[in-house]
């Protein structure tokens, strides 16, 4: 049986680069980077590299990168740090956000009785930004705005640049959860009028519980853990070394082949798009995740002409066969509940028929679409 990965918005193979560089981490540098004796001296300094080098290749100060746990973390120290620390009192975001976002706000209203403000989506779930524009005037208090720039279930890629501008120009702050760009688009914290972003190593061929979290310089915020002096007393706790270099090895390498590898992996997607659009008659891409110049080139999002009852069987029947893909966020796998974007996005008689999440990367090839897309065929039409 042909096992074929395209689940690479939920994670990606690690690169083995990646890996020696983990490897010789946990054998040969194994100091505490806390300690002050030439072993953890040696574990401080690479550490430090790590953090200057992405915040050289995102023009930021290195003290503006924290190293967390991921994009989770980073989301949640963020939100709750703003209210607690920058006397936010309205949130403003969309319904289709990650739930690292949407969850921390709703718990935020209840524990410090915030305002949370929904901006309206159009008819593909791009935010409207004269409705954002019009919440940004509304009041006096305090605001935050938190808007993801790629989204992870159905691509779209919003004008981080224009909500920017508006946030600025109303007196707002700007927190984008970047987990799905950083590693596939080019940054520049200079130009993009931001606040904070988030990153997740494993999002761009990295190990899995390290990412950090961009703060602009003189933010304000305080930290959310507590306990030592790591992280320039901004995250407390020893910094999982083998991790970080982990990170660095992945977000250089991301961004040393970042237009050989966006150009191979979106031709894989328009093959993709081009083959089920070709092979299967009826079969709908959510959102803009079908138009290549408008979503991200790392995934799509297709709604197949199939009944509820048989829609039910699909993912299943794709994992017989070898594929691995998604019904939406991974973060939700294991629930009965239907993706909350589509929900969001799409109408009743719409959501009857079954979606699946298709994500790629540089590992993967033509031959597997073909097979993908003959399997899909199969089961449609059979």
């Amino acid at each position: 049986m042909q096992k074929v990965y395209l689940d690479n918005a939920a994670t990606t193979q690690v690169r083995d680069e990646v890996i020696a560089r983990m490897q010789e981490a946990l054998a040969v540098h194994y100091g505490n980077p806390s300690s002050t004796h030439s072993f953890g001296r040696s574990a401080k300094t690479m550490v430090e590299q790590a953090r200057k080098i992405i915040a050289k290749t995102l023009n930021a100060q290195a003290s503006e990168i924290i190293f967390t746990s991921g994009g989770t973390e980073a989301d949640n120290m963020i939100l709750r740090c703003a209210v607690r620390d920058l006397g936010v009192k309205t949130i403003i975001t969309s319904r289709i956000e990650h739930h690292a976002v949407l969850h921390t706000v709703e718990e935020l209203e209840k524990e410090y009785g915030i305002s949370v403000w929904y901006v309206d989506l159009d008819g593909v779930g791009n935010p409207k930004l004269d409705h954002l524009e019009q919440l940004l005037q509304k009041e006096g208090s305090k605001k935050l705005v938190s808007l993801m720039h790629v989204n992870n279930e159905i691509g779209n890629i919003i004008d981080i640049e224009a909500v920017g501008k508006l946030c600025k120009a109303n007196g707002a702050l700007f927190h984008s959860d970047t987990v799905q760009s950083i590693g596939h688009y080019p940054w520049d914290v200079q130009y993009v009028p931001v606040d904070f972003m988030t990153a997740a190593a494993h999002k761009f061929h990295g190990p899995k519980g390290i990412g950090f979290a961009f703060i602009r310089k003189n933010s304000g915020l305080k930290p959310m853990i507590v306990g030592g002096a790591q992280e320039r007393g901004f995250r407390a706790g020893t910094e999982p070394f083998h991790n970080i270099v982990g990170l660095e090895e992945a977000f250089v390498k991301a961004y040393e082949h970042l237009e050989e590898e966006t150009k191979a992996v979106k031709e894989l997607k328009r093959y993709f798009v081009e083959k089920v659009k070709e092979e299967i008659p009826g079969a709908i891409f959510n959102g803009l995740s079908g138009d290549m110049e408008k979503s991200t080139y790392t995934l799509a999002n297709v709604r197949l002409p199939l009944d509820k009852q048989k829609g039910l069987m699909l993912l299943f029947h794709l994992d017989m066969k070898g594929i691995a893909c998604s019904k939406g966020s991974a973060c939700q796998s294991g629930s009965d509940k239907g993706s909350h974007v589509l929900t969001e996005i799409l109408a009743d008689e719409e959501l009857e028929k079954p979606s699946l999440r298709f994500s790629f990367s540089l590992y993967n090839t033509k031959e597997e679409l073909d097979y993908t897309v003959g399997v899909l065929k199969e089961f449609t039409q059979g």
